[in-house]
């Protein structure tokens, strides 16, 4: 079978599950539309590895198959076609191997669900969508694909529609992303205005040409790809959840856990990071968008971070580092490190997807518990989620030795990025910035994450009383329970069960992810950033001829190598000592309700600022549009005006009509005594 089939195949694999579980689940039952949908996504995922192999070691060309035509308006010209290259090959396997894991761990997450059909369909309906924007060759089927995955998680994050919150939580995901998915139409109506087209192939080679144009606006003039490239950007701040788009992520935790995992390891939130990468050809040329997106990044690494230092919601402390780490891949992106931010984007796939399935894992022996204080002592209890969550935080962490390289696959790709950053600081001053974020960052991921470990496996265990130690004093946080029967919290650990480990079928996905979290940065270091990187890339990454940021990441400092290990060591010791030494002590801490803890918990106050300005703003212009402008000018005015006098006339007319007899003769006799005078006037005239 030729590369060429075989990318067809697995590209529209999951849009035929999606449709036969969609539109025949109902009448072929749950297993078969299970059974249909996880199939081809599997399917699906030996071919994007057999086309990998290919690529990696077999000499596979890059390729752009056209299939049809898409639109086609004048000059605008689109064609649905599938492009395969470094970049699309590792999306591939990134977007294919998570979600079918993720189908198959469903299969036990939910069983007892009564709608597993349109799960799946969703399910792969997600992936469809993504690989249809990983493969795209022009913008308009990249914003298919990016509309696409929206949509997906849209229907997956209010998959419960039977909860207020879930509701309300799918529809600020969706509302969010329209924000920065406007930013991002207009850069590809920037775009074709410089180019004249909107395909990436004939773009890429002419942005040079057009470095210096620029676009006047308001008396000033603006760098055109400058423009376009920040335009582009906006664009991936919504769907990435970047500072000041991200309120959408944590609220997103209201869909089922494997959906979670889907969102932040693979899909969606991957999609702005691919995209900088991707038009790393026209980004070389945007020297200001880059500065913005290197602070972006960095600001957005910090934020999260220490917002995820107060959460306890098990599923929101890991969203939360899911945002931290988005925003070391754009900083690496915007210092020009396009192949660092690819590779964390790579490693991080796969124990993102460990640690939140991991995180379902613990639910689902929870009785769908996801509020950490509720947990402790279940090491024990659930062995293989614990040493696959301890798996998946030594990744994140980034756990390794620098002078051995060796550690886990974290150590790889976000030290490199962390390298990077400093290597870019002679000629960047912004990357110096994200430099030292990074280090910080990486202290307070390693607290959060040992964080969720300790409160979650060690200390005493809280899930066997009604009244849960030190920490039920601190302040009530609200809690996404995830939960696949509507009665989910009837059937809760508080009423008498004990936890307990996950089904095999739950278990096999996560025993393979932690070996992808364990290995996949050693095995693939070289081909990404590595001695071989140029060969691997092939030109499907660009960097300008004067960056050498890659190549001076490996000729740093040696304290520069073993900042984020002693950041990470500490903040493991922070975490240890809080949570196992002095058990307790957090939850005294959190009771006092100081103004670092209440800044951190809720959020830095961004749902509250956003309510405040926009959402009451909105409300207000639209009452004011509505009850003053509609209601009493429009239609006071109009229909409803010109009905009121007409019923005022109508009541006043309708007096006259007696049905008396002697009254209509009355009004004869006036008249006709009228008729007689203007007579007589008119003849004595």
């Amino acid at each position: 079978m030729t590369p060429q089939s075989l990318a067809i195949i697995l590209v529209f694999a999951p849009l035929l599950g999606a449709l036969i579980a969609g539109l025949f689940g109902r009448r072929i039952g749950d297993f078969a539309s299970q059974a249909v949908t996880t199939g081809l996504l599997l399917l699906a995922c030996v071919l994007s590895w057999t086309l990998f192999i290919q690529w990696t070691w077999g000499g596979l060309e890059a390729f752009t198959l056209t299939l049809l035509p898409f639109i086609n308006v004048g000059d605008f010209q689109s064609a649905w076609s599938i492009r395969i290259d470094g970049l699309s090959a590792v999306m591939l396997i990134v977007v294919t191997s998570v979600s079918a894991l993720v189908h198959v761990y469903s299969w036990g997450y939910m069983a007892e669900d009564d709608s597993r059909p349109r799960f799946f369909a969703y399910l792969s309906l997600f992936t469809f969508a993504m690989l249809a924007l990983v493969t795209a060759a022009d913008f308009m089927q990249l914003f298919f694909g990016w509309e696409g995955v929206g949509l997906a998680s849209y229907l997956l994050i209010g998959f419960w529609f039977k909860k207020p919150t879930a509701n309300a939580a799918s529809i600020k995901a969706f509302v969010v992303n329209r924000v920065g998915d406007f930013g991002f139409a207009l850069g590809i109506i920037t775009v074709f205005w410089m180019f004249g087209t909107i395909e990436f192939a004939e773009i890429f080679p002419r942005v040079q040409e057009f470095a210096s144009v620029g676009w006047s606006f308001a008396g000033q003039t603006w760098h055109a790809v400058d423009l376009a490239c920040a335009l582009l950007f906006v664009g991936a701040m919504g769907k990435s959840a970047q500072f000041f788009l991200h309120t959408w992520l944590p609220d997103a935790m209201e869909g089922p856990t494997p959906v979670s995992a889907l969102i932040h390891a693979a899909t969606m939130v991957t999609a702005g990071v691919y995209m900088v990468c991707l038009l790393s050809p026209m980004f070389e040329y945007a020297p200001v968008t880059k500065q913005i997106v290197t602070l972006v990044g960095a600001v957005t690494a910090l934020f999260a971070a220490t917002v995820g230092l107060a959460q306890n919601d098990i599923k929101r402390v890991i969203a939360y580092s899911t945002c931290s780490q988005l925003g070391y891949m754009f900083f690496a992106a915007g210092v020009g490190a396009y192949q660092a931010a690819m590779f964390h984007l790579f490693t991080h796939a796969f124990f993102k997807a460990l640690l939140f399935l991991g995180a379902g894992s613990v639910i689902h022996g929870m009785h769908h518990e996801q509020d950490m204080r509720k947990m402790g002592a279940l090491w024990k209890l659930l062995p293989v989620t614990y040493a696959v969550m301890v798996i998946g935080t030594l990744a994140i962490t980034g756990f390794g030795i620098p002078d051995l390289h060796l550690g886990f696959a974290g150590f790889y790709s976000k030290d490199t990025i962390i390298e990077a950053a400093y290597a870019a600081g002679e000629e960047n001053g912004l990357a110096y910035f994200a430099f030292v974020i990074g280090i910080l960052a990486a202290g307070l991921t390693a607290y959060y994450s040992w964080r969720l470990a300790f409160m979650t496996f060690h200390g005493h265990a809280k899930w066997g009383h009604e009244t849960h130690d030190d920490h039920a004093h601190a302040p009530a946080q609200h809690v996404t329970h995830d939960e696949p029967l509507p009665d989910a919290h009837d059937h809760g650990h508080h009423h008498g069960h004990t936890p307990h480990e996950s089904p095999l079928v739950m278990v096999v996905p996560l025993l393979l992810l932690a070996l992808g979290a364990v290995a996949a940065g050693f095995a693939f270091v070289e081909h990404f950033v590595g001695d071989h990187q140029a060969e691997f890339w092939r030109g499907a990454i660009f960097t300008a001829p004067t960056n050498h940021v890659l190549e001076h990441a490996h000729h740093v400092p040696q304290w520069v190598l073993y900042a984020p290990l002693v950041a990470s060591m500490l903040g493991l010791a922070v975490a240890f000592y809080i949570y196992v030494l002095r058990e307790g002590l957090g939850a005294r801490m959190a009771a006092k309700e100081g103004p670092v803890w209440s800044f951190l918990y809720n959020k830095w106050f961004f749902d509250e600022l956003y309510n405040a300005t926009f959402v009451r703003a909105a409300r207000g212009l639209g009452d004011l549009f509505w009850k003053v402008g509609d209601q009493k000018i429009i239609d006071g005015l109009g229909p409803n005006g010109v009905a009121a006098t007409s019923a005022m006339i109508g009541r006043l007319t309708g007096k006259l009509q007696t049905g008396f007899v002697y009254h209509y003769a009355f009004v004869m006799l006036l008249g006709v005594a009228g008729l007689l005078t203007f007579a007589l006037f008119f003849w004595q005239a």
